[in-house]
């Protein structure tokens, strides 16, 4: 009897092991990350030292590209390109003590303008020469402005700006001179009646050129030069 049972069990047990075995119950061998060699590994090191002072890495920024340099003197107020049809002579101040074309332009740019906004900028001394007339590069182009704000003045208004704050001080002599001198010759060239030289505050609210610049005085000045002959000839004659 029992030797018919023990092949019988041997099969059972068999079977069993089969179904406790089975491919679902058969999970992968946990896998060790690969070894790396000592070798390949990335140095980092414990301490990075600071340069002293003075000896700091550069830090890049992209060169600055100047635009054509301003030039002064009466030949230059005679623009390249064909004239455009100018209506209004829109006066300015920078409401800075100092400045010049060039520096006027890089502010202008880093504004995200493509050069200087006004066509002609006047020196106080202080960056500038006293009285001395800076034909910014809008000029000789005919370009139109970006000095007024308002599209009607920038299109067609010639833009000047004096070298100044004139909320706390007035222009100096040289300056208000040379105003009316190239003020007289624009209205004469472009036939700008008097009343069309007009300070910016006249464009859009705004202070500027300051309560001690007086467009009344700088178009009577600029009607006096104009009536005693050509501002140019009497620029040229100084």
């Amino acid at each position: 009897m029992h030797k018919h049972l023990w092949p019988l069990g041997l099969l059972l047990l068999v079977a069993g092991c089969q179904d406790m075995v089975g491919p679902e119950d058969i999970s992968p061998p946990p896998l060790a990350p690969p070894a790396i060699s000592q070798s390949h590994q990335p140095h980092v090191p414990a301490y990075v030292p600071t340069p002293p002072p003075g000896q700091q890495p550069p830090v890049y920024r992209p060169p600055y590209q100047p635009p054509p340099p301003a030039v002064s003197g009466p030949r230059a107020w005679i623009p390249t390109a064909p004239h455009h049809q100018w209506k209004w002579i829109v006066i300015h101040h920078s409401d800075t003590r100092s400045g010049s074309a060039a520096s006027f332009d890089r502010y202008h740019r880093s504004r995200g303008w493509d050069e200087l906004g006004y066509h002609f900028v006047i020196g106080n001394g202080n960056g500038t020469g006293d009285g001395v007339i800076e034909v910014g590069p809008r000029w000789p182009k005919q370009k139109i402005g970006a000095h007024a704000g308002v599209q009607e003045y920038n299109e067609y208004g010639i833009g000047i700006c004096l070298v100044g704050n004139f909320d706390v001080s007035y222009p100096t002599r040289a300056q208000m001179n040379s105003l009316a001198h190239l003020v007289a010759w624009l209205m004469q060239t472009y036939h700008i009646p008097p009343e069309r030289v007009i300070g910016h505050r006249d464009c859009r609210r705004t202070n500027c050129p300051g309560r001690y610049l007086n467009i009344n005085t700088v178009r009577q000045m600029a009607m006096s030069y104009a009536a005693a002959g050509s501002p140019l000839q009497k620029l040229n004659s100084r």
